[in-house]
């Protein structure tokens, strides 16, 4: 029997985020007075204190800045996903954000190593952003 994953539970402050992901864009917090790019959302800037802000989209472009290989699931629903990439992502626009390598062997993952974003539709309500070696691409 397979037990279900967690699902993504929106707050106040994330679920624009969230929204967006169900329409495969993958946007991210700018605050409008100093341009600050804000991830996990927030509902004040960190760096200046505003409760302005668009939702800015991203390239989807990036590349492994940290990672770790998951041998043990942390929850039941991710023991048949075992082992799996677990990667702080820093995306081309500066923001990083943490979310999974799929689509490579994980010993194959590097620090570096330039990824590209695709969507895992089986979450659920929302898709989750997960990221993709670029084929060809230089660490």
């Amino acid at each position: 029997m397979t037990l279900p994953k967690p699902v993504p539970q929106p707050t106040e402050a994330s679920q624009p985020f969230w929204d967006a992901c169900r329409n495969h864009e993958l946007r991210i917090q700018r605050c409008l007075k100093c341009g600050t790019l804000i991830h996990y959302p927030k509902l004040r800037c960190p760096q200046d204190g505003s409760d302005t802000f668009e939702w800015a989209e991203m390239s989807g472009k990036g590349e492994v800045h940290s990672y770790v290989v998951a041998r043990r699931a942390f929850h039941p629903g991710f023991a048949e996903d075992l082992p799996y990439v677990v990667a702080i992502i820093e995306l081309d626009e500066g923001v990083r954000l943490v979310s999974n390598v799929v689509g490579v062997d994980p010993e194959a993952v590097k620090i570096g190593m330039r990824v590209t974003l695709e969507w895992d539709d089986s979450s659920g309500e929302y898709p989750l952003p997960k990221f993709r070696p670029i084929e060809g691409a230089q660490a």
